[in-house]
């Protein structure tokens, strides 16, 4: 957290260790772990606690359509996700094969790309075994 001019504080720590513990969590999801190792704390303490951390480029916010925001602490590489369309599990996808070919783009409209946001649907495994059956 010093290294992105954040302060270190108990609940920053909280927070970063719960996105860190459970990858594409939910805000209420992360509230629960934070509360469970901190005690009381506000809603609004771990949104501005996750608007802190993302804004520094610590945390990553997704929200895949259909779904609330999520977290996860795997920043700065490009990658994408998958997500089940029956009960909502998100996996990491790398980027396609090559470097970043993600982020060429057909026609760039004139921007400078760095960043690509893919999501992949379809049905986890566990999933697509228990339509199976």
């Amino acid at each position: 957290m010093r290294g992105a001019a954040l302060r270190v504080t108990r609940p920053r720590v909280a927070v970063l260790s719960a996105v860190h513990a459970y990858p594409h969590a939910d805000t209420e999801s992360i509230i629960g772990v934070v509360r469970a190792d901190l005690g009381e704390v506000s809603h609004q303490a771990v949104y501005d606690v996750l608007r802190a951390l993302t804004t520094a480029g610590l945390v990553r916010r997704i929200q895949p359509s259909d779904s609330v925001a999520r977290y996860e602490a795997r920043v700065g590489d490009n990658h994408h996700h998958v997500v089940c369309r029956s009960c909502g599990l998100i996996a990491d996808v790398d980027c396609a094969v090559g470097e970043t070919p993600c982020l060429t783009a057909s026609d760039d409209s004139g921007f400078s790309i760095d960043e690509a946001e893919v999501i992949y649907w379809g049905l986890c495994s566990g999933c697509s075994t228990a339509s199976n059956s």
